[in-house]
């Protein structure tokens, strides 16, 4: 008796391919096709090309920007006042009272008149040396802000509200126990409250102590929009008071840093001085200690996001390789080919995403890191400042240029995987990602504005880039046009990659629904 065996019942649908072997597929389709290789080439090239051009002037009569003073923390900072000084040997105590706190501001460019700007400062400090940069820990009077405890460049605590007065004087403190300082402030001379304290590392064993008076530019409206004038400010103080570590050195005056900084200056008929007045002192200054600031207030400082200002031009070249990586198989009849041979409509999609995703982000990781020293340098050798920021925001936008490039990518894949046309495509990204930039940072609109197109359209984005800070103590413009974003780095990136995701989910859902 013969036994005849059946064959095994074949799978209904066999498996052509894991995923390592569909994305093994796209790779090799998109390093194939010249146009998108060319694309991508194209658009690391464009951003570096729009940046050279954008870091091309001079600025022969500018700030030296080596003088640029780097605060302990590594960013760029001001530090420039008029100090009466003398070291603090050991542990010690400074307290003196503050009467009046008076100013000038310049009305053309040979004369002046009475004014004061907001943050005007006049005070004591301990400060780690000379050096511009050096840490530091203060009590102050300002011109509309009251008592402030500042240390640092960057940090700042109110005290008592209110401006100075003769009527209304105020008793400033600073207690220095080893690397601790700590502020006091009073209305009487007797009664003390604390406002702060700050532990300055590595503070000298004898500092530079005493008093000192600066003042920022003052603002001024214009026809064209907030400009900043000349301003000094003068200081009355009383008697000064010194317990402990003091050697009895005589008390000497200069202006710390070689200017007033990017952030003040004297006019031609004011000078730094200190004018003994029987009772104290009254003191006069210029400039500002704290951190540099983007803006009108940054004079001719540049900031990393201007190296990389050909990032949208890049972005416009990858959106259109993107786009023509789907549509161009619908448009062609090939998309059919490409889902029999993966039938998991998903993984070709996900797979597309990864490829053009990974070769925006080489592109505009690239670009980025041969642009923010390349355009540094030029700057520097052009006579600019340069904003000095610390390595790890440097490092976040190198590395978030290439994701902003990426996300935009991975969003006009989508797009283009539901609309399948590859014009309509591109101009669906660019109008709701490209354009709301380039309006936002172009003044066109009000601050409002263009506020509220940086946070709510994938516009966010190109916060990734940003890399100066809004500081309550430091009076500039604050706008997108300036170099300031709505929302933090990370949380304007989030928006993008949300619009991404919602267009990827859509896409996964329609592409699966489709016959092809």
């Amino acid at each position: 008796m013969t036994t005849t065996l059946s064959p095994p019942p074949a799978s209904s649908r066999p498996e052509r391919g894991g995923f390592g072997r569909v994305l093994h597929a796209e790779w090799t389709k998109f390093r194939t096709v010249r146009g998108w290789v060319f694309g991508t080439v194209g658009a690391l090239v464009l951003i570096c090309l729009v940046g050279l051009l954008a870091t091309a002037a001079s600025n022969d009569g500018g700030l030296n920007a080596s003088k640029l003073p780097v605060g302990p923390s590594g960013e760029a900072v001001n530090d420039a006042f008029y100090f009466m000084h003398q070291p603090q040997k050991g542990d010690g105590v400074i307290t003196v009272s503050v009467s009046l706190l008076t100013g000038r501001v310049a009305s053309t460019p040979t004369e002046d008149k009475p004014g004061l700007a907001p943050w005007a400062k006049a005070g004591i400090i301990v400060k780690d040396s000379l050096e511009p940069g050096s840490s530091y820990a203060s009590m102050m009077v300002t011109g509309d802000h009251g008592v402030r405890m500042q240390y640092d460049y960057t940090h700042d605590t109110a005290g008592l509200p209110g401006a100075v007065s003769t009527e209304a004087p105020r008793w400033l403190r600073l207690a220095r126990s080893g690397d601790t300082v700590t502020g006091y402030q009073s209305t009487d001379g007797t009664t003390w409250a604390e406002v702060g304290t700050a532990r300055l590392s590595g503070l000298s064993e004898s500092p530079q102590v005493g008093l000192f008076v600066t003042s920022p530019s003052a603002t001024e409206e214009t026809g064209t929009g907030t400009g900043f004038v000349p301003a000094v400010a003068t200081g009355t103080f009383g008697a000064l008071t010194l317990s402990g570590g003091w050697g009895g050195d005589a008390w000497q005056d200069r202006q710390v840093s070689d200017g007033a900084g990017t952030n003040g200056s004297y006019s031609r008929s004011t000078k730094g001085e200190v004018v003994p007045t029987g009772t104290g002192y009254s003191i006069t200054g210029a400039g500002d200690i704290a951190p540099v600031v983007g803006g009108p207030a940054a004079g001719g400082v540049r900031i990393v996001s201007n190296f990389l200002v050909g990032a949208f031009a890049g972005l416009i070249v990858m959106v259109v390789v993107a786009a023509g990586y789907v549509t161009v198989e619908y448009r062609r009849g090939l998309i059919g080919v490409t889902f029999a041979a993966s039938p998991r409509r998903g993984r070709v999609l996900v797979t597309k995403a990864l490829v053009v995703g990974f070769a925006a982000f080489l592109a505009g990781t690239i670009a980025a890191a041969v642009m923010v020293p390349l355009g540094g340098s030029r700057s520097l050798a052009n006579g600019f400042p340069v904003l000095t920021v610390p390595p790890s925001t440097e490092l976040r936008v190198i590395v978030g240029t290439g994701l902003l490039l990426a996300a935009a990518c991975v969003f006009a894949l989508s797009v283009g995987a539901i609309l399948r046309r590859s014009a309509v495509t591109i101009t669906v990204v660019v109008v709701g990602m490209v354009l709301p930039y380039l309006l936002a940072t172009a003044s066109v609109l009000p601050p409002a504005a263009s506020d509220w197109l940086l946070k709510v359209t994938p516009a966010a984005g190109f916060a990734i880039q940003q890399t100066v800070t809004h500081y309550d103590q430091v009076v500039t413009v604050y706008s997108p046009a300036h170099g300031y974003f709505p929302l933090a780095p990370w949380e304007g990136f989030a928006v993008l990659c949300a619009y991404a995701a919602v267009a990827f989910a859509g896409a996964l859902v329609l592409i699966r629904r489709r016959d092809v």
